[in-house]
């Protein structure tokens, strides 16, 4: 059963995160009305969507006053988690929409000519909305524990087993 919710003019989208860094969740929401929808991305989908976000803005007038509340609402529970992102610029009413289609495991895929159990979200955004939403983006993903210099993975305070060392000895910094 799918959990699928279009946001045609949402008021308000964000990403956010919860958790320590480190351990962080990453969380989009958006919200139309009354309704709110959360889910949970993983981190190198916030920093390819806050990327290609801008890439797509650089070819379009510049925005007006961008959104300052960014934080997140309750509920933070995430409906489901992403799978994939897709993005598209109407301009007929000078939007972006942003779809984001649920993880579905192997063994629940079915045919394409199937019906699919998948949930998806979709948000209409104002191009300020899509500015706000990839500089927050940027942000958090910048703000996570600094990359190794050798492997590009996460390093961690306690230590990390760099695979381009095979393990032997740490990166030195």
């Amino acid at each position: 059963m799918s959990d699928s919710h279009d946001l045609y003019d949402a008021e308000r989208v964000t990403v956010g995160t919860i958790g320590p860094t480190g351990q962080r969740v990453f969380l989009l929401q958006g919200r139309q009305g009354s309704l709110t929808v959360t889910v949970k991305l993983e981190k190198q989908q916030v920093a390819a969507l806050s990327q290609y976000l801008a890439k797509v803005l650089e070819e379009l007038p510049d925005p007006g006053i961008l959104p300052e509340d960014l934080e997140l609402e309750e509920p933070l529970d995430a409906a489901w988690v992403v799978g994939t992102l897709g993005l598209s610029y109407d301009s007929t009413a000078d939007r972006i929409v942003l779809l984001a289609e649920e993880a579905v495991p192997e063994e629940e895929e079915v045919d394409e000519a199937d019906e699919t159990n998948a949930s998806m979200a979709r948000f209409t955004i104002t191009r300020e909305q899509a500015a706000a939403l990839a500089i927050r983006g940027t942000e958090l993903v910048e703000a996570g524990r600094p990359p190794c210099p050798l492997c590009g993975n996460p390093l961690d305070p306690s230590g990390h087993v760099c695979p381009r060392t095979n393990g032997h000895r740490p990166p030195v910094l």
